[in-house]
């Protein structure tokens, strides 16, 4: 059974996005939660949380209020982005 990591988008007061990562399977303890400010930054601290549960996760995508359009296109840009880069690693090393 994967565990899903919720995945919210915030905005902090001087406008910056940033995703804040809850595991669902632990309390809601705010020691529990996980701030990642790039998409480099929540690609590894995603796979460090996946590793607990052998690498099964589903990600559940929200974001608060707060956050513009832009600031959540800017970040299916760079996610997008990161998996061309990511794949393109892959296929360099198969080669």
């Amino acid at each position: 059974m994967a565990v899903i990591i919720e995945s919210i988008i915030k905005s902090n007061p001087m406008g910056r996005w940033y995703i804040e990562l809850i595991d669902t399977m632990k309390d809601e303890d705010p020691q529990n939660r996980v701030v990642c400010l790039d998409v480099f930054e929540y690609a590894e601290k995603i796979e460090m949380i996946g590793q607990e549960y052998g690498g099964d996760v589903e990600i559940a995508w929200s974001s608060d209020d707060n956050v513009t359009p832009v600031q959540i296109n800017e970040v299916r840009q760079q996610m997008m982005a990161y998996e061309t880069e990511q794949n393109l690693e892959k296929i360099d090393t198969n080669q």
